[in-house]
């Protein structure tokens, strides 16, 4: 995802991204509306939602029904919010219906299932492992990439295995899990690249941008022009532990900084942070892969990178490459999700991309989203006529120059932060671009 830096002292340099073939057309505006003023009688039939109110109704919903809550997830086909109530619970059963959620009753309560979770943060906190709640199977997902073999896949079968039955699934993935660096608008400090996420503004009212704080191991000014002179230093930083973020505030105070994300000449408008929601349809702009899209698959994930274990992820099925670190997930409506932190695979084989939610990000550190602007619909509308131009843009130019990005951020994972060019994720049918493309952008200067 890209957003511009337009100084008001000089013209803002243009920055483009090729438009994923397909993704672009699903980011029209959804013409879905949420259904209001259901009656008593009608309570039983679960509301249509648009996606920021299913999960804001689960919001609502997790505190109303205590521990009967059981996790929830948003059913894109049908636009409905499904939520786990525990088996027996009849009466927060019929609360939840009369809200207007789908109700599914399961075994396994929330307590528990986060119990199992603790249970295998301290027998199997392993690199290249990672676990979430998946409240589709009312299950914990725990996934081992590829370096988990002999003694530590057989450590981490045991710890699933001592929660039970019908408590966790153990997948393989076949890549391996890493950071990686890049993201909408590519930016660079001390031979890497990562990219930035969103444009907010700091605590004090100064112009700043998120991105990820495994970036910041590469140093603290970054540019973006690869040599050129920074145009921001880093100001917060946090990874690895409870997430992956980073504050960067603009050097030249006279900075604006649109709250929007370029997707290929037509730019969306981030309207607000929201929560993400199990089952949501996402979209992530990179410096490498451009546009993809995918779904949520678990939140709270935690994942144990070479650098370390980050808590407090999103897991989804986006796909990523390295380079995309960094960049913003959103919705198609202007919600901003997450910041770009790892995964495994890439967009042709696949893999898990794993998110740093964007509400914990600017929580801690004191930041406000944007300016808002007009509404997420008006700058998605034409994002399909733009796919063709998009994809020829990606393969000019700037392929050479992002495959030589990729090449000095893949080695600035050696600093123990992780700033490494990559962004490995899932399936390549979200991108419409080649693996072979390092580079999902194109710069006007």
């Amino acid at each position: 995802m890209s957003h511009k830096r337009i100084p008001k002292r000089k013209a803002a340099a243009a920055v483009g991204a090729v438009v994923a073939l397909g993704a672009a057309a699903i980011l029209l505006p959804s013409a879905n509306a949420s259904q209001d003023g259901a009656s008593d009688g009608a309570a039983a039939a679960p509301r249509t939602l648009k996606a920021g109110d299913a999960s804001d109704l689960a919001t609502r919903l997790s505190g109303m029904l205590g521990d009967a809550y059981a996790g929830a997830w948003y059913d894109g086909e049908d636009k409905r919010l499904v939520v786990n109530v525990v088996r027996g619970e009849d009466g927060m059963a019929l609360k939840a219906r009369s809200a207007g959620a789908e109700v599914r009753e399961v075994d396994n309560s929330m307590a528990e299932l986060e119990a199992g979770a603790g249970t295998l943060t301290s027998e199997a906190t392993i690199p290249g492992t990672s676990w979430a709640v998946d409240p589709r199977t009312n299950k914990i997902l725990v996934t081992a990439d590829s370096t988990v073999t002999g003694a530590k896949w057989d450590q981490l079968e045991s710890a699933v295995e001592s929660l039970g039955p019908g408590m966790a699934t153990l997948e393989k993935s076949a890549g391996t899990f890493r950071t990686f660096a890049s993201g909408g608008d590519a930016i660079f400090a001390g031979g890497a690249r990562c990219s930035l996420g969103f444009n907010v503004t700091a605590g004090d009212g100064s112009p700043a941008f998120l991105t990820a704080g495994h970036c910041a191991a590469a140093g603290d000014q970054w540019s973006d022009q690869q040599g050129g002179e920074p145009i921001a230093t880093v100001d917060q930083a946090l990874f690895p532990g409870a997430g992956d973020f980073a504050l960067l505030t603009y050097d030249d105070p006279a900075t604006e900084a649109p709250s929007e994300v370029n997707v290929g000449g037509q730019t969306v408008p981030i309207v607000q942070a929201a929560e993400a929601t199990v089952g949501q349809q996402v979209f992530r702009m990179g410096s490498t892969t451009g546009l993809a899209d995918g779904q949520v698959l678990g939140l709270n994930a935690t994942v144990n990178y070479p650098e370390g274990t980050v808590t407090g992820l999103i897991q989804t099925d986006v796909c990523a490459e390295p380079g995309d670190s960094g960049g913003s997930l959103f919705t198609q409506d202007g919600l901003a999700i997450g910041l770009t932190s790892g995964g495994s695979g890439d967009c042709t084989v696949g893999g898990e991309t794993f998110f740093q939610p964007v509400t914990t990000a600017l929580e801690a550190v004191g930041a406000t989203l944007g300016d808002g602007g007009a509404a997420a619909g008006d700058g998605a509308a034409g994002a399909e006529d733009q796919a063709g131009a998009g994809d020829q843009a990606g393969a000019e130019d700037q392929a050479g120059a992002e495959d030589q990005a990729g090449g000095q951020d893949a080695g600035a994972g050696q600093d123990g932060a992780g700033a490494q060019d990559g962004t490995g994720t899932d399936p390549g049918r979200h991108s419409g671009q080649d693996s072979g493309q390092d580079s999902g952008l194109t710069r006007t200067h």
